[in-house]
């Protein structure tokens, strides 16, 4: 009797194991899961303060090449005011209507320079943006599958409500940003 009280008792002990040892891993991967996310979104903003930083730089390259033209300073100095203010696009909008009426500018190998880095900030906004979506995609499944849904629930953890952006230029949006 005492041998099958002491058989049942570690059956009990090893199933409480079992089962601190699955709720831990649960919740470290969704820690994970959660960390990744935080990363990705991390680096979504680092992408847009580089395209908002290069956006100044074009905005200093254009100034100082084009010092002279009044309607230039006009024009950039709204496009400065755009930028400060978190408009990107607008400011892009902006110089690319200066670089089209001054076709000399485009000539200038800083303005290209800057441009072309733009070009690439762009594509990796879109990169990171994208694996922040997939970040969000993956944690949402490990959240909802069995049995974590009952362990993460219990642990206060949600799918993570969101819309995943389609990342597309809109039909308004500006075509011809980087010139001939």
């Amino acid at each position: 009797m005492k041998k099958n009280m002491l058989i049942i008792a570690g059956i009990i002990a090893a199933a409480i194991l079992l089962i601190v040892v699955m709720v831990a891993s649960i919740n470290n991967q969704a820690i994970s899961l959660e960390e990744q996310i935080s990363g990705a979104e991390a680096q979504i903003n680092v992408a847009e303060k580089r395209r908002i930083d290069l956006v100044y730089n074009l905005v200093d390259s254009v100034t100082e090449y084009q010092e002279y033209e009044g309607e230039t300073m006009l024009a950039i100095t709204e496009a400065r005011a755009s930028a400060q203010a978190g408009d990107a696009d607008g400011a892009m909008t902006v110089l690319n209507a200066v670089s089209e009426q001054y076709p000399e500018l485009k000539a200038n190998e800083n303005y290209q320079q800057l441009m072309t880095e733009l070009a690439l900030t762009e594509n990796s906004i879109a990169q990171h943006r994208n694996n922040y979506n997939e970040q969000v995609k993956a944690y949402n499944k490990f959240v909802r599958q069995f049995p974590n849904n009952i362990v993460l629930s219990i642990m206060g953890y949600a799918p993570i409500e969101t819309q995943y952006t389609d990342y597309d230029a809109p039909e308004d949006a500006p075509t011809d940003l980087f010139g001939d």
